[in-house]
């Protein structure tokens, strides 16, 4: 498998078996601060990420990705990278700033325009490379877009799952959670850090707010009146000592009244109206234009004594602020699709096909969701969801012109949309909708996202791929894979002429495929050499694998193979 990612611990030679995360971050830190200049670079994608910060620049068609977490099934990766993504241009640029915030994760990022632009950052987790010990931050920093330049003014006690939002000029804290190795704590406490004069103080808001949670969705409200705060996550100690799960799906409003000087706070219950999401964790979180707030995908996780299964979603939900009120988003798709089956009504009516009814097979169907297997260089399957738009009868097709059929082909045309996830980064930019990484799990194997999709609001028709998921990016390392990492990791450190053996030996078997003939074609390729591919993904696969599925698995091995040696 391809090594796509260099660890951090392993490139600066740091001893990853510390337990003291807080030097380990200090050292992380005085390597930072070797830096002097900024530095700008053209670059491919950003890495697989999740619980990163995504964030549109306020001047410019830019966005801004921090932060974030990688895990292979043995390690679990911290970054503190800083890229900028040109819209226009659908290129990226990684900028390395002196002095920057130490790697972390499950932060919270807020963008405001004062000084040129300002990218806030407060909170967030630093974890060991065995995921076992967690240090939650407690600084909050500023970058200033215009300067290149980062500051420290200073924030309330360490945590990370929480929410930050800019309500007029404040920007408002609201919960999170804090984890040792001994115990845990969540928040429902509420901080506000002036941006006039940099300080921060506790509210006290009145009445009855949510309980203590992590991840909900927090929103400010048009008017800049106060916030509303959506769902979350929770945990706690049940029987036994084993800790229970809770996903929220209440919903809050922290409303200000009074002057600056004088405002009070209070809290109030409130109930929407609309079809509301069903119980989630792991949504991502957007505010759209028109007052409406946005939330994508997550997972509900079903506990059982130790065990933990989740479903994941792709679907859209948005909450209008102003009508409390919640909605389903629905994509319009091609605008042909109504225009094709009045055709068919029509034709029907003067004769010609009209004994058909609706439940014969030459009816049009409607949208079908369809599903693309995808394998990883290791042999593992990735789903994803597509969805085709409905088909034609024969006597449509017919009866189209030139202009028509051309409009129909465009329409037939695979809307893709994201795969289910959680965790991934969103905001909004000129009425967009951008969606970047995020994870999913498929057995006990995660999947990490780096694709990019953007919708348009205002359309709202369909999804566009902007950088799509490179199934060869992913890594994953299992418990079965360590004495083979170990072994490679000591022929590496040999080195000289053994590396050059194992190079040798790597083409050797490389050679063993069969080889794919001077102008052979896919398919050709493929039915040639079926029998041989779909042998050897059931020997990966072992003998308990269903044959469509091993059959399918080799089939795609194939195409890999074929498309790697042209």
């Amino acid at each position: 498998m391809k090594i796509y990612q260099v660890s951090v611990f392993v490139s600066y030679g740091i001893n990853i078996v510390q337990e003291d995360l807080a030097a380990l971050i200090a050292e992380f830190q005085s390597l930072d601060a070797k830096k002097t200049t900024v530095v700008e670079t053209a670059c491919e994608p950003p890495s697989p990420r999740l619980n990163a910060s995504l964030s549109a620049h306020p001047d410019k068609d830019e966005l801004v990705l921090f932060g974030g977490e990688f895990f292979n099934g043995k390690k679990t990766y911290l970054y503190n990278d800083l890229f900028f993504y040109n819209i226009k241009k659908n290129t990226w640029v990684k900028s390395e700033i002196p002095n920057p915030p130490p790697r972390r994760c499950a932060h919270q990022a807020v963008v405001v325009p004062q000084g040129g632009g300002q990218l806030w950052v407060f909170g967030g987790e630093f974890a060991s490379p065995d995921g076992e010990q967690f240090y939650h931050y407690k600084d909050l920093w500023v970058l200033h877009l215009s300067t290149n330049t980062w500051e420290v003014p200073g924030a309330p006690s360490g945590r990370s799952g929480h929410r930050m939002v800019l309500s007029k000029r404040q920007l408002l804290v609201f919960g999170g959670f804090h984890e040792s190795a001994r115990d845990f704590i969540y928040y429902n406490d509420v901080y506000a850090f002036s941006l006039d004069s940099f300080t921060w103080s506790r509210l006290s808001p009145s009445g009855t707010g949510p309980s203590p949670r992590s991840a909900c969705q927090m929103t400010s409200t048009p008017d800049g009146s106060g916030v509303i705060i959506y769902g979350g996550y929770s945990k706690a100690k049940a029987k036994k000592d084993v800790e229970k799960g809770t996903i929220h799906s209440d919903m809050f409003l922290l409303k200000r009244d009074g002057k600056e000087e004088q405002e009070k706070w209070s809290w109030s219950r409130i109930s929407p109206s609309g079809s509301k999401p069903n119980p989630r964790s792991g949504f991502s979180l957007a505010v759209g234009p028109t007052g409406r707030a946005l939330l994508f995908g997550g997972v509900c996780d079903e506990e059982e004594d130790e065990t933990l299964e989740g479903d994941f979603y792709n679907d859209l939900y948005l909450y209008d602020i102003n009508k409390n009120r919640w909605f389903p988003a629905q994509l319009k798709g091609c605008k042909s699709e109504k225009k094709k089956r009045r055709r068919g009504k029509k034709g029907g009516e003067e004769g010609e096909g009209s004994e058909v009814t609706r439940d014969e097979t030459a009816a049009p169907q409607g949208p079908v969701e369809v599903i693309r297997e995808v394998v990883t260089e290791d042999g593992t399957v990735m789903t994803i969801k597509e969805i085709i738009p409905g088909t034609k009868t024969e006597e449509e097709s017919e009866g189209e012109e030139e202009e028509e059929d051309e409009e129909d082909e465009a329409a037939s045309a695979i809307l893709v949309e994201p795969c289910a996830r959680s965790s991934a980064m969103a905001t909004v930019k000129h009425g967009k909708l951008y969606l970047y990484g995020g994870m999913f799990e498929v057995g006990d194997r995660q999947f990490t996202l780096n694709d990019l999709y953007c919708l348009d609001l205002h359309k709202m028709d369909q999804w566009e791929v902007l950088v799509e998921m490179d199934p060869k990016t992913q890594e994953w390392l299992d418990d079965c894979t360590d004495s083979e990492d170990d072994d490679e990791e000591d022929e590496e450190a040999k080195g000289g002429d053994e590396d050059e053996e194992s190079e040798e030996e790597s083409e050797d078997e490389d050679e063993e495929h069969p080889s794919v003939q001077p102008g052979e074609e896919l398919e050709d390729f493929q039915s040639r050499t079926e029998q041989y591919w779909v042998a050897l993904a059931r020997a990966n696969m072992g003998p308990e694998a269903k044959d469509k599925k091993v059959h399918k698995v080799g089939i795609a091995m194939a195409k890999v193979f074929f498309e790697d040696q042209r």
